[in-house]
């Protein structure tokens, strides 16, 4: 996607049902990148640390995922997948989000395009039912995304 009038590589990572755990805006896609991505996504899934992560061929991928095993924050006995097919989840995904996104025409900096993305997910998620509103209908919506934005209620 463009930022600024520049290329920036979105990440992201969503679970084997769809749901998304977290996404990063980078400005390259090596090895270091992927490595803070998977780290900031482990972080959000700590409580329930992955079995296996498909990815798509990306050399880095490797790399970071072993230095994250060495630093302990990734079990050894994890399953790194890479067949395209696997990957079908994420570029599903990726490809409906995309879809949201094009009619912005790109955006002028990092930090807006992380609340506007931020923002399209937030939407995307209750719309597929993947929040557990604390009140049904608009308002409990309207609770949801204050929390998650740090919004006062």
């Amino acid at each position: 996607m463009r930022v600024g009038g520049k290329w920036k590589y979105l990440f992201r990572a969503v679970d084997k049902h769809g749901q998304l755990i977290d996404f990063m805006l980078s400005d390259r896609r090596n090895t270091q990148a992927a490595y803070r991505f998977l780290r900031k996504a482990l972080k959000a899934m700590s409580d329930y640390p992955p079995s296996s992560i498909t990815t798509d061929k990306l050399a880095s991928y490797p790399k970071a995922i072993q230095r994250l095993q060495k630093e302990g924050l990734l079990p050894k006995v994890i399953v790194h997948r890479t067949s395209k097919y696997l990957n079908n989840i994420i570029g599903a995904d990726h490809g409906a989000l995309k879809r949201v996104i094009r009619p912005t025409r790109g955006f002028q900096s990092i930090k807006t395009a992380r609340a506007t993305i931020k923002g399209f997910e937030v939407m995307r998620m209750i719309r597929r039912g993947h929040c557990a509103l604390t009140q049904p209908g608009v308002i409990g919506d309207i609770r949801l995304v204050n929390h998650l934005f740090g919004l006062a209620t």
